[in-house]
């Protein structure tokens, strides 16, 4: 099955929404611990390596 290819304002709103949920995430975490950044750090992974090579393969 064919992916489909995001378009540059998928690609803003998907950061955007991330870009919020890790302020929600430090504003309302009670102290900023091991777990906070592991969270931060891993979903930054998952987040931006999609959208990395979505990009990739679009200019193939």
């Amino acid at each position: 099955m064919a992916r489909r290819k995001l378009t540059n304002s998928q690609i803003v709103c998907i950061t955007l929404l991330w870009g919020v949920l890790c302020y929600i995430l430090l504003v309302y975490s009670r102290k900023i611990d091991f777990y906070v950044v592991f969270a931060l750090i891993s979903s930054a992974i998952i987040v931006f390596v999609t959208i990395y090579k979505n990009i990739k393969s679009r200019n193939k």
